[in-house]
C-alpha cells in the first residue's frame, strides 16, 4: 500500500505561479510511490477568483490522479499590501483547518510560500497528522524581505527569523534548490545544529519545452501577434515583481533606443512577458521616455510557453542584489530547455550563476553593475552568431543530469528514507 503524502501548495495548477507548476509536476511524478493530496487555494494567482469558486469555502477535485482540496480566499491586488496580507492569512487558516479533512498522512510536505506561514503550515500538519515533515525552501525569509527592503521593521524581521528557524528545526528534512541556499540554511544555526538538508535543483519539463526552429509556425504566429516579426528579441519572461531590480534595468534598456540594430541587421526589441507588482511602473517609465522598442505581453498559457520562449534571441535571467543564497530564479531552466542563451544579472556563486558560468550559457553581470549589463548587451548585439551555441550548451546541461525526471526521482528517494 502506498504511503500518504500531504502537500501544502499555496498555488497549484491551473495557476501560473512557478512554484505551483513545479509542485504539480512533483506530485504527478511521485504518484507511483505515494498517495498524494494537495491543499491549495482556488485558482487566483491573478488576484481574481472565478465565479465557480465563490460559493463554498472548500472544493474537492482530482487532477491527473492527485486529490486536490482547494480553499476559498478573498480577491486581492498585487499593488495593495493589505489585500495581499488578507489573502495569505485566509489561505493559512483555511488550509490549517482543511488539514482535519484529509485523514491519516505519513508525510507532510510544505514549501516556503507564503513566507514564514508555509513552513508553519508544515509544522501544523506534522503535529496534527503525526507525520514526517519535509520543508522545501524555495526562498528564504526574512532574508528575501530584507534584501529588497519590503519591510524594515526590526521587530517583525526578528520574529520572522525566529518562526522560520523553528519550522526548520521541526522538519525531518529540509530540501533547498541551490548550493548557495544550503549555505544559507547552515549559516542560520550553530555548527552541527542545522537540520538535515538535501539540495535538489528545480526543473522544467524538458520534453514539453524544447528548441524549435525559427520557422516554426507557432513561433512565427506569436511574433506576428505581438509585432515582433524580423526583430532581434531580448525577452524577460515571468513574474515582473519585486525581487529582480527591473526598475533599474529598464534604465539600462533606455540606452538602446528604437533603431538600434544587431550585427545581422535586425532591429532590437525588448519584450516583457508576464505580470506582477512592478509591471505598471515599467510601463509608465517606458511611456514617459518614449521607449517604443519596449513591449509588454501578457502571461502565456503553459501550452504556449514553448513558443514564446523560442521566439526570443536571448533571455534575461536576473535577481536583485542580496538574493544570492535566498532565492533561485527557476526561469533559467525554461530558458535552457528552449536552448536559448542568457543575459544574466546574478551574484557570483549563486546556483544559477554557477550553472551559466560552468556551462558557458550566456553573459554574466553582478546586480548593480549596470555598466557591465550594458556592455553585455552591446557584445551580444555585435556577435549574435555566438548565441545559438550558448543555448545548445545549456540544453545539453539539462539533458546530462538536470531533467525533470531526475529531480523528481531524487525527491521520491530522499522522502522515502525518512
Amino acid at each position: 500500500m502506498k504511503k500518504k503524502l500531504l502537500i501544502y501548495a499555496h498555488y497549484y495548477t491551473p495557476d501560473v505561479a512557478s512554484t505551483g507548476q513545479i509542485l504539480r509536476e512533483l506530485a504527478e511524478g511521485m504518484a507511483d510511490r505515494f498517495d498524494i493530496t494537495v491543499i491549495c487555494v482556488v485558482p487566483s494567482y491573478s488576484g481574481k477568483v472565478a465565479p465557480e469558486y465563490r460559493q463554498r469555502k472548500y472544493y474537492r477535485e482530482v487532477i491527473n490522479g492527485i486529490k486536490v482540496l482547494r480553499v476559498r480566499v478573498p480577491e486581492f491586488s498585487k499593488q495593495n499590501k493589505g489585500s495581499r496580507v488578507r489573502n495569505i492569512l485566509a489561505y493559512f487558516f483555511r488550509a490549517a483547518w482543511a488539514t482535519f479533512k484529509v485523514g491519516h498522512q505519513d508525510y507532510v510536505f510544505s514549501i516556503s510560500q507564503p513566507p514564514i506561514l508555509g513552513g508553519l503550515l508544515g509544522v501544523w500538519g506534522k503535529w496534527m497528522r503525526h507525520a514526517k515533515f519535509i520543508y522545501n525552501i524555495q526562498d528564504f525569509n526574512p532574508e528575501q524581505t530584507m534584501a529588497v527592503g519590503y519591510s524594515k521593521n526590526g521587530l517583525i524581521l526578528k520574529l520572522m527569523m525566529a518562526l522560520d528557524k523553528f519550522s526548520c528545526r521541526q522538519s525531518d528534512l529540509v530540501i533547498t534548490v541551490g548550493r548557495d541556499l544550503v549555505d544559507t540554511l547552515n549559516a542560520r544555526f550553530k555548527p552541527g545544529k542545522a537540520p538535515r538538508v538535501a539540495m535538489i535543483n528545480n526543473w522544467i519539463d524538458e520534453q514539453a519545452i524544447r528548441p524549435l526552429p525559427a520557422t516554426d509556425e507557432h513561433v512565427l504566429a506569436f511574433k506576428r501577434k505581438y509585432g515582433l516579426e524580423d526583430k532581434f528579441i531580448v525577452m524577460y519572461s515571468g513574474n515582473i515583481g519585486l525581487y529582480y531590480d527591473l526598475e533599474n534595468l529598464i534604465k539600462v534598456i533606455e540606452q538602446f533606443p528604437a533603431g538600434t540594430t544587431a550585427a545581422d541587421g535586425r532591429e532590437v526589441v525588448f519584450a516583457f512577458v508576464g505580470a506582477g507588482s512592478v509591471l505598471q511602473q515599467l510601463k509608465d517609465y517606458a511611456a514617459a521616455h518614449r521607449m517604443v522598442n519596449v513591449t509588454f505581453i501578457p502571461y502565456q498559457p503553459k501550452s504556449d510557453l514553448i513558443y514564446s520562449l523560442n521566439a526570443a534571441d536571448v533571455h534575461w535571467c536576473v535577481n536583485a542584489k542580496g538574493i544570492k543564497g535566498v532565492s533561485c530564479p527557476s526561469k533559467f531552466y525554461g530558458i535552457a530547455a528552449a536552448g536559448k542563451p542568457v543575459l544574466a544579472v546574478l551574484e557570483p556563486g549563486a546556483e544559477v550563476e554557477r550553472l551559466i558560468r560552468e556551462h558557458r550559457g550566456g553573459y554574466l553581470a553582478a546586480p548593480g553593475d549596470y555598466k557591465q549589463v550594458a556592455a553585455n548587451i552591446r557584445q551580444l548585439l555585435v556577435a549574435p552568431a555566438e548565441l545559438p551555441e550558448m543555448g545548445k550548451r545549456s540544453r545539453a546541461m539539462l539533458e546530462d543530469g538536470l531533467t525533470k525526471d531526475a529531480s523528481v526521482r531524487r525527491y521520491s528517494e530522499v522522502i522515502s528514507t525518512l
